[in-house]
């Protein structure tokens, strides 16, 4: 038995809507989620958040544009590698040969340099822009849009990446390097620990402590919660540096849990023992405990002090006795070369127009909500000056200011690009990872989380360390090289290869709007639609992309519109926001409009692909409901990632998925849940048949094709399923097609009559046709008498029906097979016989399923008798 989905034939429907090759994109994908840079370096260029793999988008965009061979190109050296023998004869066969079982006959295309004629594809929800870039990589007309300027600014230099000449780009950066290099390493100087010559070696860390004073005796209470400052290094491999409370020397120590002594003034003391938890601090003079927001709002903010340096001396590099790289205790010479700066910048009235000094706004991410327990306010923060120490303020407008020097606008925008990201890594909000040897990124919590131990990096950068400018650049450099000749990865059983440079480079033209999508209007019909739409409070974009809009907007201010106002729009978001008091309802309804707006601006033949998580049968059910209202048929799920273990709980499954849809052609059409259930089941029984012959799926993931198989058949009847006479909500549905799949192929021959009470078919055929997938098969219900052939047509043995009633009172009389339908039916004949019921309720009152069951045969056949049965009392009482 093979499965067929309804319809499913290769002409006039896409690939996408055929078949998806999981197996080959999980493992590209797992590879290119461990090394983005590697595998697509334009999207490392700059941060956004919760972007979708560019390997996923290529295989969407794939399967989702290719209709007609004839209407593609293969070009240069990146014909297809993969798998042998595909040329440009053979695509059109692989075109139609795309199914559930057949996934990867397109996919020999993936790595191919090929782009298809006269296609339009949009992205009402563009964040990143990967999904954008990659169909531009096809030679699609590109349409985007974005309510965030600072998700447009990032698309809109992605997509114009292969315009940027990189000799000019290389020119500008040595530009700004003459203007300021020297000035910001100056600044980013310490005594080298080794020197016999007084040579300094290069700043990568300061590592600052903030400090308050004991509200009981006044004593300075340094915020440390452990006295860890890193894992050792060369020959100190396996020890751990940590930081002397008395003293303030760096000692290593075997154990930083276990106490230590240490070297320079032989205080013994617990490295794992700090002085703040638990949003208090502990004074180690008198033992006072205090809440540390309470002090900060006494005292005005906290003050701060260097405390160890992390070093990386050119001088050094390679001398065996003198490590390059290493960490010291901060000296006087450290702290009054970072005064020197601090002065420069109090005295630098110009570099301050280069600095957005605006207040940071209340939003549910900068000030305490149910989305995030930090709070900046609480913290001291107000302004967006006070993310940064006068140092850093110095260094970024130093750098700013040249970048701004560049005359070019277009590459001016590049370096602006990679000044913007290097400030995940710059900013008194990050800490230092003292079991990684490596200072933190400001969004790996999606959040703004004030530190008590900052960590300062060096901003222009030494050879060594993360987020500098100079790597910045590096990383854009790389992002443009790459839109100007892109590759493609690929796996063969030697591992990871990489094709030949494609000659096509990635699409400049496109059309990209800063807007409420709802409010965009296009100027045709598009013919793929490939989003990743909003998710309830999810992510606040708003809140989080104002940390980089706001130094943006300095340059950009005056040459965009999107740039003007003072922060980016809120008004307009399709968010779930406790701050906005845009509450879950809000969110469902925007999102309506979202999808209804979708339909407007897709083509009658277009296809919808969008990603989405699934966390809760609620949201889903909302989520499915409000594609089909919005006019959509939902035709296929694919897994793009699934938590395998609790796939079959509906309440518990969590899983990313890719949902395709197209125009619906036909209304839904009234059906009972019963009959729905019944072709789910067939479907589903059917489908993992024939998943479990033809391919290689984990369960997770062969439970996502299986739900797709539900809600294709729901679509059909979308908002017109009946439960025993009343309207069967989205969400009871989706719990009920998890339930399903769990036990699918295992329904009993009451399962079957249940459901043929609802819905008899006419002939014996259809009655063939609605068991098939199931584990019961029409000689067992024949031999039940639950299905009976008459003249008439086929009949259902009923409690009543001749023949039913005789092969219950044989299985009663002979105690074989005396099943709770048998059971039930034969009470139900004896109380309509006025006969007692006593004695066959006491043999069974140990039947738990009795009860159930009773309920069900009530709601199927409108005969309230059945409930009434399993009364411990004679028929006579009844």
């Amino acid at each position: 038995m093979t499965y067929v989905a309804p319809d499913d034939s290769a002409s006039g429907r896409r690939p996408l809507e055929r078949g998806f090759p999981i197996e080959r994109i999980s493992a590209i994908a797992e590879r290119e989620r461990r090394a983005k840079r590697h595998y697509r370096p334009i999207y490392t260029m700059h941060k956004w958040w919760a972007r979708r793999l560019g390997s996923v988008g290529r295989a969407i965009s794939l399967y989702g544009l290719i209709t007609d061979a004839d209407a593609t190109t293969i070009h240069g050296e990146g014909r297809q590698i993969t798998l042998d023998g595909p040329d440009e004869s053979a695509l059109a066969g692989a075109i139609d040969a795309v199914s559930a079982t057949d996934p990867d006959a397109l996919w020999p295309w993936y790595t191919s340099d090929i782009t298809i004629d006269d296609v339009r594809v949009y992205d009402p929800f563009m964040g990143g822009g990967t999904f954008l870039t990659e169909a531009a990589r096809f030679g699609a007309d590109v349409i985007g849009t974005d309510l965030n300027p600072v998700a447009w600014f990032v698309t809109k230099t992605q997509l114009g990446a292969s315009s940027v000449e990189l000799d000019a780009f290389d020119a500008a950066f040595e530009s700004v390097t003459a203007e300021v290099a020297e000035e910001l390493t100056n600044h980013y100087q310490t005594p080298c620990p080794h020197a016999s010559d007084d040579h300094t070696a290069d700043v990568m860390h300061a590592l600052w402590v903030k400090e308050l004073d004991c509200v009981s005796c006044g004593d300075t209470v340094p915020l440390f919660s452990d006295r860890r400052v890193a894992n050792g290094r060369y020959d100190h491999k396996g020890e751990y540096l940590v930081h002397c409370p008395d003293c303030e020397a760096l000692v290593y120590t075997d154990d930083w849990e276990a106490e230590t002594t240490c070297t320079d003034c032989e205080t013994t003391f617990d490295p794992s023992a700090g002085t703040v938890g638990g949003g208090e601090y502990a004074c180690r003079h008198c033992g006072q405990r205090y809440p540390v927001t309470d002090a900060v709002a006494e005292q005005g903010g906290y003050s701060q002090r260097l405390y160890a340096i992390e070093y990386y001396c050119p001088t050094c590099d390679g001398d065996r006795d003198s490590p390059a790289k290493g960490y010291k205790a901060a000296s006087d010479a450290d702290r009054e070369r970072y005064e020197t700066a601090a002065d420069e910048w109090a005295a630098s009235d110009e570099l301050r127009e280069y600095v957005p000094d605006d207040p940071i706004p209340e939003g549910a991410i900068t000030a305490a909500s149910s989305i995030s327990g930090n709070d900046l306010f609480q913290h001291g923060y107000t302004a967006w000056t006070d993310c940064y120490n006068d140092r850093q303020l110095l260094a970024l407008a130093t750098l700013l200011r040249a970048i701004d020097d560049v005359e070019e606008p277009l590459i001016q925008e590049y370096l602006l690009l990679a000044f913007s990201d290097m400030l995940r890594f710059n900013t008194m909000l990050v800490g230092y990872q003292a079991s990684k040897n490596h200072i933190n990124d400001l969004f790996q919590t999606n959040t703004f989380d004030p530190v008590t131990r900052p960590a300062e990096a060096n901003p222009w950068g030494t050879d060594y360390g993360m987020g500098t400018f100079r790597k910045s650049v590096q990383m854009v450099r790389d992002g443009i090289e790459y839109a100007h000749a892109p590759t493609d990865r690929y796996l063969t059983p030697e591992g990871d290869t990489a094709t030949a440079r494609f000659t096509t480079p990635i699409k400049t033209d496109s059309e990209l709007h800063q807007a409420d999508m709802r409010d965009v209007e296009l100027s045709e019909p598009v013919d793929l639609i490939i989003t990743d739409p909003p998710y309830y409070d999810q992510l606040l974009y708003a809140d989080l992309a104002d940390y980089f809009y706001v130094w943006q907007r300095q340059l950009l201010g005056d040459r965009y519109e999107a740039f003007a106002p003072a922060l980016t729009p809120r008004t307009g978001s399709i968010v779930e926001n406790p701050f906005t008091e845009q509450c879950a309802s809000d969110f469902e309804a925007d999102l309506a409009e979202a999808f209804a707006t979708m339909e407007r601006q897709l083509a009658d033949d277009g296809l919808l692909a969008f990603t989405y998580r699934y966390t809760d049968a609620a949201a889903w059910g909302t989520l499915v409901d409000t594609v089909c209202d919005a006019g959509f048929t939902i035709e296929q799920l694919y897994p793009l990632s699934v938590n395998v273990p609790s796939f079959t709980d509906a309440s518990d499954a969590e899983f990313d998925v890719l949902v395709v849809a197209v125009p619906r052609v036909e209304q839904p059409t009234p059906t009972s849940w019963r009959a729905l259930r019944r072709e789910m089941h067939r479907d589903v029984g059917e489908l993992r048949e024939t998943l479990e012959r033809e391919r290689s799926l984990s369960q997770g993931e062969r439970g996502v094709l299986e739900l797709g198989a539900c809600l294709r058949r729901y679509s059909e009847h979308a908002g017109r399923i009946e439960q025993d006479g009343e309207p069967m909500d989205a969400r009871a549905v989706v719990e009920a097609m998890f339930t399903l799949i769990e036990d699918a192929g295992e329904l009993t021959a009451t399962d079957i009559f249940l459901d043929l009470l609802d819905d008899m078919p006419d002939d014996i055929a259809a009655v063939h046709d609605s068991i098939r997938g199931t584990n019961v098969d029409m000689d067992t219900l024949q031999q039940r008498r639950l299905i009976i052939e008459s003249p008439e047509g086929p009949q259902l043995g009923t409690w009543d029906a001749p023949a039913r009633i005789r092969y219950v009172d044989h299985c009663v009389a002979n105690e074989t097979n005396v099943t709770p339908l048998v059971k039930l039916q034969f009470l139900r004949r004896r109380f309509e016989r006025g006969e007692s019921l006593q004695p066959q309720l006491d043999a069974w009152r140990d039947d738990e399923g009795l009860q159930a069951l009773a309920s069900r045969l009530a709601d199927a056949t409108g005969d309230e008798t059945y409930r009434r049965l399993l009364a411990e009392r004679d028929t006579t009482d009844l």
